[in-house]
């Protein structure tokens, strides 16, 4: 029998028309190892963000029951020149109950279960996964489960990507938000120190409150200093960088370096010989990345990104992932919400204008069934 139900997508135009719009469409019969989710819950994330809104003009657009249009001036309509008149679904991850499945044991085994899942289109009534990509919630509602998946797995990755490379410390940027504060979770957990790197007092005394023992804002006058004595009393060379875009990668690099650079007893006019890492995983900051030249030559920039870890990281360590995710899923890797919308009030001005500021422990939940 087919399932039919609304979906969202979002359509770039050449002529910088951004559309956000539901439409009934047909799942398509699984196969295999596919299942598909009736979808109770789904968070939007940052990354999802970036295709939804980016940078159009939300306060001016056009809105309609179910959809929306808004305006996306230069340069970042050039710069998505790669997806003008692309019709693309949105949702990383959420959860909900596998009502079909395709023949594969594995699939067919989450028949009639919650689960959480990371579809690409979690922001439609029903969603085809992939088995091996859920996690089934046993008692957990989906509210619990819908951000199971992204901000955990990454939190677990951060870890697993600084021991493989031979850290005992990470630094981390924006690190207030939800994923932040399971970071900081898993870090005392696993022993793992932590700079956390904030921008107002109120999400100083949040992570200190929560364990947090270095915490540095970014808006005091001496966070240069505050960044330094950090990074000299946990050895914090490698760090990860949701912001992208402005100066904190650069300032991050230049602590780093100056910190190394004491310790040494000779000048060098190349620098420390110490290795000092940034990974980006983010762009909640569009605007371009500014680095300067003061930290010496041994230093590097990456993209970080889930999904080639998790490749890289090989099917045992994922199954160990989940399993830690689901037995601390009410604690480490719990997840709040500033508010809850349905497919239709996800698109209506005074939501758009809310959740696409991205707001520390503002986060909003769609609930694609109500």
């Amino acid at each position: 029998m087919a399932i039919t139900g609304k979906q969202l997508f979002t359509t770039l135009e050449a002529d910088g028309s951004l559309t956000l719009e539901l439409d009934e469409v047909t799942v398509p019969e699984p196969q295999d190892n596919q299942v598909v989710v009736q979808m109770e819950a789904a968070p939007i994330n940052p990354s999802d963000l970036a295709i939804l809104t980016s940078k159009a003009d939300f306060e001016n657009a056009e809105y309609a029951p179910g959809r929306v249009v808004a305006k996306l001036d230069e340069p970042w309509l050039s710069g998505l020149r790669g997806r003008h008149g692309q019709r693309l679904v949105a949702g990383n991850e959420g959860a909900g109950v596998v009502v079909a499945t395709g023949d594969a044991p594995m699939a067919k085994a989450l028949m009639g279960q919650r689960v959480a899942c990371v579809p690409g289109h979690a922001f439609s009534q029903y969603a085809l996964a992939q088995a091996h990509l859920c996690l089934p919630l046993g008692e957990h509602s989906s509210e619990a489960g819908a951000s199971a998946f992204v901000n955990p797995m990454t939190a677990l990755g951060f870890v697993e990507t600084a021991k493989a490379e031979g850290h005992g410390a990470i630094l981390h940027l924006a690190a207030a938000s939800n994923l932040g504060q399971m970071l900081n979770r898993v870090c005392q957990e696993d022993g793992m120190k932590l700079v956390n790197i904030v921008r107002r007092e109120s999400q100083v005394e949040l992570l200190r409150s929560q364990g947090a023992e270095y915490v540095v804002n970014s808006s005091d006058e001496d966070f240069m200093a505050q960044l330094r004595a950090a990074i000299d009393a946990t050895g914090a060379f490698l760090g990860f960088d949701p912001i992208g875009g402005g100066t904190m990668t650069d300032a991050c690099l230049a602590a780093m370096e100056q910190v190394a650079a004491s310790k040494m007893s000779e000048y060098s006019r190349y620098g420390s010989t110490q290795d000092k890492k940034m990974y980006m995983y983010g762009r909640l900051d569009l605007n371009p990345t500014i680095l300067t030249p003061r930290y010496g030559l041994q230093w590097t920039i990456s993209g970080w990104l889930l999904t080639p870890f998790l490749q890289r990281a090989g099917l045992p360590t994922l199954i160990a992932m989940r399993q830690r995710v689901l037995e601390n899923l009410g604690t480490t890797f719990a997840s709040s919400y500033k508010a809850r919308v349905s497919l239709e009030q996800m698109l209506t001005k005074e939501a758009i204008l809310d959740y696409q500021q991205m707001k520390t422990g503002e986060k909003y939940l769609v609930t694609p069934q109500a």
